[in-house]
């Protein structure tokens, strides 16, 4: 997939483009949804499928203190369009100055000027240009004048639930990370170097692999079981978000306990899977209490992908 970082990079003469535009965190069902209907699209006249995304998110520019925490940052939500089937993306530098584009000057300039687009997809609580002046309609409408066809796909709705970003950020900060995997359409994960502990869980508890400070969307502190990945492998986990209050009290921390590999001397990297929420973070009396709990922890853990991997019967 191609990555262009800005607008003069993208190359001239692109066959019959078609785009789709947004910030796309966390790129849930709902994005899936007009992913899937820029390929067809895409693949219905020939063209090239196409997302135009920000960087960074635009209200860490415009209001910082209300900027939210990501559900992907960009690496990541690079590697899902990918997967998704895109075959460019223009990572467009959010500024001030852009901010202050008109949506009949994003539409003239750059979707149909310097992009060329033909057909552009987008979800119909779409919003864009200075102050969120258009919309859907406005879309459609300067489609018509300067030469691309628009289409606005349904939000996404599962459960009675709406793929949102919002939504999905509520739910992780309750610590209900199985609807939000719901609502994403596949587990929600972090990633980030692996940094020295203190030594505690080796010596008294049981040992762990930690994650560098996170500066983006964690679900609320507990025990979770996951999966976590290092070195291309990946083990069933239990992995605590929090403070330890077991011992001293410290800065938020994900710990991750693995049960089925041990990672080679010097891993760097490990991403975290979250699969189900198994209690709150508390306080124990002992070292002893809390490895006793943590073996719980585990037994709950093995059961869930016994039960997950169970072959299906028809």
């Amino acid at each position: 997939m191609k990555v262009w970082r800005s607008l003069a990079d993208v190359p001239h003469g692109l066959r019959c483009p078609v785009f789709t535009v947004g910030n796309f965190d966390g790129v849930h069902a709902g994005h899936q949804q007009i992913l899937e209907v820029l390929r067809q699209r895409a693949a219905e006249t020939g063209g090239t499928p196409l997302v135009l995304t920000f960087d960074p998110h635009p209200l860490r520019i415009l209001a910082p203190e209300r900027a939210p925490r990501l559900l992907t940052p960009l690496s990541l939500k690079l590697e899902l369009f990918e997967k998704a089937g895109v075959w460019g993306v223009l990572v467009q530098p959010f500024t001030l100055e852009f901010s202050q584009v008109t949506p009949e000057r994003f539409a003239r300039e750059i979707l149909a000027g310097r992009l060329g687009s033909r057909e552009v997809v987008v979800g119909d609580n779409f919003r864009f240009g200075y102050e969120h002046a258009g919309n859907v309609r406005t879309l459609i409408e300067l489609g018509q004048r300067f030469g691309f066809q628009v289409h606005a796909v349904a939000p996404v709705r599962l459960r009675r639930q709406l793929a949102s970003s919002a939504r999905i950020r509520r739910l992780l900060e309750e610590g209900r990370v199985s609807l939000a995997n719901r609502l994403l359409g596949r587990c929600f994960s972090v990633r980030g170097r692996v940094v020295p502990g203190r030594g505690i869980g080796q010596a008294k508890t049981v040992p762990t692999l930690n994650l560098e400070e996170y500066g983006e969307m964690l679900p609320a502190r507990g025990v979770y079981i996951t999966e976590t990945a290092c070195d291309g492998v990946r083990s069933i986990s239990v992995t605590n978000i929090g403070h330890a209050p077991t011992f001293t009290e410290r800065a938020l921390q994900v710990e991750c306990f693995l049960l089925e590999a041990t990672p080679s001397v010097g891993t760097e990297w490990m991403e975290v899977v979250f699969w189900r929420r198994l209690r709150d973070e508390r306080k124990f009396p002992s070292p002893e209490a809390l490895k006793a709990q943590i073996l719980r922890d585990v037994s709950a853990a093995r059961v869930f992908f016994r039960r997950l991997r169970k072959p299906q019967t028809v």
